[in-house]
């Protein structure tokens, strides 16, 4: 009889293929448990975007149902690995439940554009009171919809690459040996393209980009190296994911 105990000898990657072969609700359950944190560290890394509308208890709750479902549709020959793969869903969740919410205005991406000419028109160097000021908006509500666009633009650029990879991966078989060559260089041909945009950038987008994705500092601290302002860290970010899914979306 399974047993807890005999499960917890086990990797995560020998669980998934286990549970992939057998379907054990048992196996299953002790997936859940260990990806839990994940969880619980995208719900505190975003507690900005849902604070006012939502509690983190609701944030982990649809975790844990994301994750049950996550690990139902992941594909080790399609996807990334599982933390990545589910990572990028919780995200999307999270996102999904605020629009329900009704905490994200209707006329959202109007008035980002809107602060975005405010921005170009006054120059790069001024500021968000400037900025909201000149619009006639809160500077509270400007800040919060910043802070919103910039987790937008992040997981559009996601979504973009992920997409690109599950459209490839519908193309080839899965079951054809033949096309895994293929498939893999297609995969990698994407993250290549990626890693071209990343160059084409500016040299402090680029910094700011590898500051945040690769050494993992949030934008507090990068504004301390960089010596300039927090809203000023997240304007570069901002305008870097933009730049980074128009050159990919000239070639997907």
């Amino acid at each position: 009889m399974l047993s807890t105990e005999k499960l917890k000898d086990k990797t995560n990657e020998e669980l998934l293929a286990w549970y992939q072969e057998s379907g054990e609700l048992l196996v299953k359950q002790e997936l859940v448990m260990r990806y839990l944190y994940i969880v619980k560290t995208i719900a505190s890394q975003m507690r900005g975007v849902y604070a006012g509308s939502l509690q983190m208890e609701d944030i982990i709750n649809e975790g844990v149902i994301a994750i049950m479902k996550g690990i139902d549709r992941y594909d080790p020959e399609r996807d990334n690995k599982f933390e990545t793969f589910i990572s990028r869903r919780i995200r999307g969740m999270i996102i999904d439940l605020v629009r329900k919410n009704d905490w994200m205005p209707r006329d959202f991406r109007k008035q980002v554009r809107q602060m975005e000419e405010a921005r170009m028109a006054l120059g790069g160097e001024s500021t968000d009171e400037e900025v909201a000021e000149s619009i006639g908006m809160d500077v509270k509500k400007y800040r919060k919809l910043q802070r919103m666009s910039v987790i937008m633009n992040v997981l559009s650029l996601d979504m973009l690459v992920d997409d690109e990879d599950e459209h490839q991966s519908l193309q080839l078989s899965s079951k054809d040996a033949s096309s895994q060559p293929e498939k893999a260089f297609l995969r990698e041909e994407s993250r290549q393209l990626l890693s071209e945009a990343v160059k084409s950038l500016k040299e402090k987008e680029q910094l700011v980009i590898s500051l945040y994705y690769v050494e993992e500092l949030n934008m507090g601290q990068i504004a301390e190296i960089l010596g300039v302002s927090e809203p000023r860290i997240s304007q570069i970010h901002s305008s870097a994911i933009r730049r980074l899914k128009a050159y990919m979306s000239n070639y997907i």
